[in-house]
């Protein structure tokens, strides 16, 4: 195989990687564990608007949904990092590096910036269906 087509399977195995935890944190985590009200009531609880919680709970699920799928990659991955910085700001912080300390450390949130960053700048990868516009001088696998 030449170095493109395996640089584009890799870049698509990062691409529905990221989606699958996407939707797990949305899906599993925020609807089907705490509930909509229960992660609501936490945001509140920080501080946060209740509101935010369900914005942050369908713009993880559609996201997760459009990165398996390879529906505008690049977009996807950087509107959803800002929830990851703010769950760093205002969620996990002060709660030290790992993420199994209590109320959760910093350190998954922060891998999954970096993943967003590196998926973006790599594009859409294989087996997309709606590829990412290319940006100027960052080539698209």
């Amino acid at each position: 195989m030449q170095q493109h087509t395996l640089t584009g399977y890799g870049t698509a195995l990062l691409r529905v990687s990221l989606g699958a935890m996407y939707l797990a944190h949305s899906i599993l985590l925020k609807l089907l564990t705490y509930g909509l009200d229960g992660t609501a009531g936490y945001f509140s609880s920080i501080g946060l608007p209740a509101w935010l919680a369900y914005l942050t709970f369908a713009a993880e699920a559609a996201g997760g949904v459009m990165l398996v799928l390879g529906i505008y990659t690049r977009a996807v991955v950087l509107s959803l990092v800002p929830a990851l910085a703010g769950a760093i700001i205002w969620a996990h912080g002060a709660n030290g590096w790992v993420f199994t300390a209590p109320g959760g450390g910093w350190e998954y949130p922060l891998f999954l910036i970096a993943a967003s960053i590196a998926q973006a700048l790599l594009g859409d990868g294989a087996f997309a269906l709606r590829p990412s516009p290319k940006l100027a001088g960052v080539p698209a696998h």
